[in-house]
């Protein structure tokens, strides 16, 4: 996890130091550019439950003879009536009006059910849609990877993560926002000899930095 984290350290303060070049080099966009940073709470439903796995062998006694089954398990996505609970980061840049990105790392390590979690590590395009009073309503599509610890079969593994989301900033002060709500869905395309594809929710505050 630590190294994962340095991972993703890493990627926000090279946006960070892009996002202020061209602050630099564009006089028009100096007035708009914004670093805000922020955490959050979360909760998802993980679409998978331990137990769920499925043999690959035709003959499904073979199954459960280790000389015949060698990885021969794989997991499948099934709605699980335990959700995930953790806590996150982002962080979202500012160029211009319509050019903006959003980074986040999320660690659901909360509500485990036989040591299952999910970690999310994103970063992509975040598109304003609507703005009212104090209210900025916004949409994104991230993209990076998760990493997912399975029982009992399996050790950590990571995966190809595609998210799709978008929630409601609400401006508290001239710095400080509340992120009322944030809703997401996420596509794994590669999840063992299926898909996989968590959703859920998250609140937060946030920080204008610059």
């Amino acid at each position: 996890m630590r190294r994962f984290g340095i991972i993703f350290c890493l990627i926000l303060f090279a946006t960070a130091a892009i996002c202020a070049r061209a602050q630099v080099v564009s006089s028009a966009s100096a007035g708009q550019f914004s670093v805000t940073a922020g955490g959050m709470a979360s909760v998802f439903q993980p679409d998978f439950v331990a137990g769920d796995w499925k043999c690959t062998l035709l003959n499904t006694a073979d199954c459960y003879d280790p000389t015949l089954c060698n990885n021969c398990w794989n997991p499948f996505a099934a709605s699980s009536n335990q959700p995930l609970f953790g806590v996150g980061a982002y962080v979202d840049v500012k160029l211009t009006h319509w050019v903006q990105l959003e980074a986040e790392g999320r660690w659901l390590r909360f509500n485990q059910f036989d040591g299952i979690h999910q970690d999310n590590y994103l970063i992509g395009p975040r598109v304003p849609v609507y703005h009212f009073r104090r209210a900025n309503v916004y949409a994104k599509t991230l993209v990076g990877f998760s990493k997912m610890t399975f029982y009992p079969k399996n050790s950590p593994g990571n995966f190809t993560d595609i998210a799709f989301g978008g929630g409601v900033d609400v401006k508290l002060t001239k710095r400080v926002s509340f992120r009322a709500a944030d809703f997401e869905y996420h596509y794994w395309p590669t999840w063992g000899n299926s898909t996989l594809s968590p959703y859920g929710a998250s609140m937060g505050m946030s920080y204008r930095i610059f």
